[in-house]
């Protein structure tokens, strides 16, 4: 029983999409967990991070137009997806990490995503043009 993900599929440029994460209790309880995507031909990225807290860092690309969000009470982790385009498509997955923080700043200023601990198999959006 690890990390299931839900709500991909395909969707018009400009769309909306919501994916959704259902976690263990043993996972969810007090961890960081974040959503990942792997584009085609491409590796996997960390787009979207949210702490024990419910404080959230976010990928460039996807400012302003993702959010990640976590209720307790159901043990989910959510990703809404507004104004999709071309460069969303790809697999995206979620994952956790025995920690309060899934990352931290380099000395630049970038956040960088330590190792995660769970994942989940990935659900897939495909945005059509």
């Amino acid at each position: 029983e690890q990390l299931l993900e839900s709500g991909g599929g395909s969707v018009q440029a400009e769309g909306s999409l919501r994916l959704s994460c259902a976690a263990p209790e043993y996972i969810y309880d007090g961890n960081c967990m974040a959503w990942f995507r792997q584009a085609p031909d491409k590796v996997r990225e960390g787009i979207a991070a949210i702490d024990s807290e419910g404080n959230t860092v976010y990928e460039e690309s996807v400012k302003g137009r993702f959010t990640i969000s976590r209720d307790n009470a159901k043990n989910t982790l959510y990703l809404e997806m507004n104004r999709l385009n071309f460069e969303d498509t790809g697999m995206y997955y979620c994952a956790a990490r025995r920690s309060r923080y899934c990352g931290g700043e380099d000395r630049r200023g970038h956040f960088v995503y330590y190792s995660m601990d769970y994942w989940g198999k990935g659900t897939a959006v495909t945005i059509a043009s």
